[in-house]
């Protein structure tokens, strides 16, 4: 991965394990991490991802109802 990112933060482990199954389906480039430091969380795992797939991974969250708490750009 190169280039600026974004982060989604999850509730629950589980929501972040399932939306990095569905954005693998549709062959996005996205990695689970820990959450940065400056950034809270509930599950303490965010899903990395290319700032320019971020509408692309929202629509896939939303059709998917993946429930998030924030994206952000690192």
């Amino acid at each position: 991965m190169k280039g600026s990112y974004g982060v989604v933060i999850f509730y629950s482990t589980s929501a972040a394990l399932r939306a990095e199954s569905l954005a693998k389906r549709e062959n996005l480039k996205i990695k689970l991490i820990p959450v940065p430091r400056h950034l809270s969380s509930d599950c303490g795992v965010c899903l990395r991802f290319e700032s320019e797939e971020r509408a692309t991974l929202q629509k896939i969250l939303q059709e998917g109802k993946v429930e998030y708490k924030d994206i952000c750009n690192l």
